[in-house]
């Protein structure tokens, strides 16, 4: 058997051994979107508890924190199913 041969079949196996680490990826990058999410409603509620007449206003900036936030997540996943 020649080296190469034995360095495709080394590869073979060794990519054999990752599969399934594109849920534990897209676990982990869920962590930081899911806090970051947690920080951004909790600092509205008090935004809004704060000062009650611009709850509007604080409602809306907290929708698009969460949509960026988000997209993280969905980045996330999208490289768990690449790799």
């Amino acid at each position: 058997m020649s080296v190469a041969q034995q360095a495709v079949e080394f590869l073979a196996a060794d990519e054999m051994k990752f599969t399934g680490l594109g849920a534990v990826g897209y676990g982990l990058a869920a962590i930081g979107p899911g806090i970051g999410i947690g920080i951004v409603v909790g600092k509205a509620i008090e935004g809004m508890a704060r000062q009650p007449e611009m709850s509007g206003q604080i409602r809306t900036t907290m929708f698009l924190g969460i949509a960026f936030t988000e997209a993280l997540a969905l980045i996330g996943i999208v490289t768990g199913f690449i790799f």
